[in-house]
């Protein structure tokens, strides 16, 4: 594969799932762009469990780009990330966790991540089963080239994770990052609160609250006591 890919090869991109015959592709894949060993039944389950989604890009039948990611309730998300999303979201709401995105590097810097990447939140967005409020991951402290990418497309840090990593017998630090989608959102925080009352209080000019006030009285006596009424 030579070192400059055109546009016009670009162009011949193609997206589509993972199978079990591509496993040994995704190995060497793998073992080119991290430094975590995966075992086997990471393999096998990535490339035919539903739960994942499993997405390749493709140059002239060869994978070139994949992501893949898990879809799972919010109960089931890893300890040191339970507060990913606020409490008030039932048990069953889902979040997707991004365990791989990766991209052969002549082909990088192409927008082939960011096709990847739009693709799962168009999954997660529109398909009804999987409808996710936050998409997070895990990243070394040190992978400022992934951190980029992840910021530039509104993923931001939510948790500093010291020695969550061993490679190769070293303890390394890791971040999660978050992108809430459909309406996701983390809990609040006193400072949530105080912004929050801030910007109603500042909505209410001072003469605007006593004529509220003077309304709704008015509008009350002119109500029947058996009434129910809306202001």
């Amino acid at each position: 594969m030579s070192d400059v890919v055109s546009p016009a090869a670009l162009s011949e991109v193609q997206l589509r799932f993972l199978c079990q015959d591509d496993i040994d592709s995704v190995k060497l894949l793998c073992g080119d762009w991290f430094p975590i060993e995966y075992p086997d039944s990471w393999y096998q389950d990535i490339t035919s469990n539903k739960k994942f989604f499993s997405l390749a890009a493709t140059f002239r039948g060869g994978i070139v780009g994949m992501i893949v990611a898990e879809i799972k309730g919010r109960t089931k998300v890893h300890k040191e990330d339970g507060d990913i999303l606020a409490s008030s979201f039932p048990v069953d709401t889902q979040v997707a966790y991004i365990l791989s995105l990766g991209v052969v590097k002549e082909f990088r810097k192409h927008g082939i991540g960011s096709l990847l990447l739009d693709s799962l939140k168009e999954h997660i967005s529109t398909t009804a089963q999987d409808h996710c409020k936050a998409i997070y991951l895990h990243v070394l402290t040190t992978n400022n080239t992934a951190i980029y990418f992840y910021e530039n497309r509104d993923f931001r840090q939510h948790h500093y994770l010291p020695y969550y990593y061993s490679i190769r017998g070293v303890l390394k630090d890791g971040f999660t990052y978050v992108l809430y989608i459909n309406g996701g959102h983390p809990p609040w925080t006193i400072f949530d609160y105080i912004q929050h009352i801030g910007a109603t209080l500042a909505s209410l000019s001072p003469c605007s609250l006593p004529q509220r006030l003077y309304r709704q009285a008015h509008t009350a006596e002119q109500c029947d006591p058996v009434d129910t009424c809306v202001f």
